[in-house]
C-alpha cells in the first residue's frame, strides 16, 4: 500500500517534540548535509534511480526511501509521531530534511520541493546567511529585529546572534514554515514571536532590523518560496523593501539578499530600490555575491529580455539625523 503524501499544513502542536527530539539525536550523531540547488540534487539522483538509503545522511539529506530497519526506533518513532513518513512499496521516505548551517541543525522539506506549501533551503540560504554574518559584524544589541518571509528561520537565528536583538519576529504567509521554524528556533535556543501574514502588514511599531531573502523567481508557479511576482521577480522584494523603508527607526537597517535580473547590464531591481530611497533620510548599498544563478530561468518566456540573473545583497541604513 501506498500513502498519499500529507501536506505540511497538516502538522499540529502535538508534533513539535517529535521533531525536537528528532534534531537533537541527529545533532548527537554528527549528521551533516549541505544541500545544494533542486538541478544538482537531481542530476545526483539521476546516477542512480533505484539506489536506496544506506545511512541517515541518504535519509535527511538525499530523500532517498530507506528500509524500516535502517533507523534507530526513537528516530523513526519521532516521524512517525510528527506524521512524517511516507510509504512507498514496502520502503519508507521522510517527508522533510535535515540542513546544517553555521553549527545548528534545520528542518525544511524533502526533495523535490514541489508541494505549494513546500519550505524551502538550498544555496541561497547560504549566501544569505554570509551576507548577514558580513553585515552585522558589529550590529548594536537590542531593539526589534524582523525576518520577513523567514522560511525555515535560518536567516533569523544567523542575524539574532549577531544583533542580539530584545525582541525576534518571524513573518511567514506559509504556516508550514513557522510550524518547521518554530522547531528549528528552539532547537538553536533563539526566542523569537512567530506571525502567519503578508511582510509586515501584522507587525506593529518601528523596527531595528529588517532582514529578509524575498522569493524572485519571476512567473506564477505556484510555489510561495519561488514565486517573486512581475517585474523579473522582483514585485515581492519590492513590496517588501517599502514597506520595511516605512518602519524603519532611526538608524535602523534592512538587509536583503535576493536575485536580481539584469537587463543589457543594469541591475533593474537596484534601480527601482534606488528610486524608494531618493531623497529620503537614508544611505543604500549594493553588492553582487554572485553574478549568474538560476540560468535555466532564462530560457522561461518572463525571462526573454534578461542577460543574467545575480545575486545581490542590499543594505539600506535610515539616518539618525
Amino acid at each position: 500500500m501506498t500513502l498519499r503524501p500529507l501536506s505540511l499544513r497538516q502538522l499540529d502542536a502535538d508534533s513539535e517534540p517529535a521533531l525536537q527530539s528528532l534534531l537533537e539525536a541527529l545533532n548527537q550523531s554528527g549528521h551533516h548535509f549541505v544541500p545544494p540547488s533542486p538541478a544538482t540534487h537531481r542530476r545526483v539522483l539521476a546516477r542512480d534511480p533505484h539506489r536506496q538509503a544506506r545511512n541517515l545522511r541518504d535519509v535527511f539529506g538525499w530523500s532517498l526511501p530507506f528500509a524500516p530497519n535502517l533507523m534507530p526506533a526513537p528516530l523513526l518513532n519521532a516521524l512517525r509521531l510528527a506524521d512524517l513518513l511516507v510509504e512507498e512499496e514496502g520502503l519508507l521516505r521522510s517527508r522533510v530534511r535535515v540542513a546544517a548551517l553555521e553549527g545548528e541543525l534545520f528542518l525544511h522539506s524533502a526533495y523535490p520541493t514541489t508541494r505549494p506549501d513546500a519550505v524551502f533551503f538550498g544555496p541561497d540560504t547560504y549566501r544569505f546567511a554570509a551576507f548577514l554574518k558580513a553585515e552585522l559584524a558589529d550590529a548594536p544589541s537590542g531593539g526589534v529585529l524582523v525576518d520577513i518571509g523567514a522560511g525555515s528561520g535560518a536567516g533569523a537565528v544567523v542575524a539574532a546572534r549577531l544583533a542580539r536583538p530584545a525582541r525576534t519576529i518571524l513573518t511567514d504567509i506559509n504556516p508550514a514554515a513557522l510550524r518547521l521554524a518554530r522547531v528549528n528556533l528552539r532547537q538553536a535556543r533563539c526566542e523569537a514571536e512567530l506571525v502567519l501574514g503578508e511582510g509586515l502588514d501584522r507587525v506593529e511599531g518601528s523596527l531595528d532590523l529588517v532582514i529578509a531573502n524575498p522569493p524572485f523567481i519571476a512567473g506564477e508557479d505556484g510555489h510561495v518560496y519561488r514565486d517573486g511576482g512581475d517585474l523579473h521577480g522582483a514585485r515581492v522584494t519590492l513590496d517588501w523593501t517599502k514597506a520595511a523603508l516605512n518602519r524603519l527607526a532611526p538608524g535602523g537597517r534592512l538587509v536583503l539578499y535576493t536575485g536580481s535580473a539584469i537587463v543589457e547590464g543594469q541591475d533593474r531591481l537596484f534601480q527601482a530600490v534606488e528610486g524608494l530611497v531618493a531623497g529620503g533620510p537614508f544611505e543604500l548599498r549594493r553588492q553582487e555575491l554572485d553574478p549568474d544563478i538560476f540560468g535555466e530561468q532564462l530560457s522561461e518566456p518572463a525571462y526573454a529580455d534578461v542577460e543574467r540573473i545575480a545575486a545581490v545583497g542590499l543594505s539600506v541604513r535610515r539616518r539618525s539625523s
